[in-house]
């Protein structure tokens, strides 16, 4: 409020004038205040930074199972153990490590956003010791992107084993076939396909035989004969060149 200055200066603008001096000094100019300058921006930005670390947490977990799964295989690296019995294995652990640093770093950004804009009487200290870990949530995040990298680095893909797997479960061409059968007015197309596939394992003859016997135009049967589950991908490939 200016109560001190004014009284002894009144005849100074002293918004103006502290103002300019802030802003000679290269700083945002922030002309409402409480006793402290408000942390919200730092919980803003924490907020941010704790919703990206948790979309690459998503993402090192979804990489470690597809590990498991031998949809991805990992380079050696030589002197690299990759586990205290078993000298045969080449675990996941930089995403293993990526995952437990980013959980570190939201544990500490959480606290810090929820900690920051609160002030008893906008005069207490207790976010002075909070604000000396600051860096601390910084750092984990940056560990965690370079293991992250580190990881991505030595992946390759397995495409047998993914063909494998598609090639076991035909079931997933349900969808196409139900979707044409209600585009030429095949009567119950979901209830004819769900006693086809459900519980029940097909094969690309079975699937096949099926077709044969619906009641559509040959142009839409023959482009479902030539469906297989590794070729259903919609226009996957080109949404992805888009990104």
């Amino acid at each position: 409020n200016y109560n001190a200055h004014l009284i002894a200066y009144p005849e100074v603008d002293w918004q103006a004038f502290a103002e300019k001096f802030v802003t000679d000094l290269g700083l945002d100019w922030n002309p409402y205040t409480t006793q402290i300058e408000p942390h919200d921006y730092i919980a803003e930005l924490f907020d941010v930074i704790a919703r990206y670390n948790t979309v690459l947490i998503d993402f090192a977990r979804d990489v470690w199972g597809y590990i498991s799964l031998g949809y991805f295989k990992q380079k050696t690296i030589a002197g690299e153990v990759g586990s205290s019995t078993m000298p045969h294995k080449v675990n996941p652990i930089d995403f293993e490590n990526a995952e437990g640093n980013f959980g570190i770093a939201n544990a500490l950004f959480d606290h810090l956003a929820a900690k920051l804009p609160i002030s008893r009487w906008q005069r207490d200290l207790s976010d002075s010791t909070v604000l000396r870990n600051l860096g601390v949530g910084v750092a984990h995040t940056v560990i965690a992107l370079e293991s992250l990298l580190r990881g991505i680095g030595k992946l390759e893909a397995n495409p047998a084993r993914t063909a494998e797997d598609l090639d076991a479960t035909w079931e997933v061409l349900a969808e196409a076939v139900q979707t044409v059968m209600r585009r030429y007015g095949v009567e119950k197309p979901y209830e004819k396909l769900k006693e086809l596939t459900r519980g029940k394992g097909i094969d690309a003859e079975s699937l096949r035989v099926f077709i044969d016997t619906l009641d559509i135009p040959a142009e839409a049967k023959q482009r479902l004969r030539t469906l297989t589950p590794a070729g259903y991908i919609g226009n996957a490939a080109e949404q992805a060149r888009k990104i």
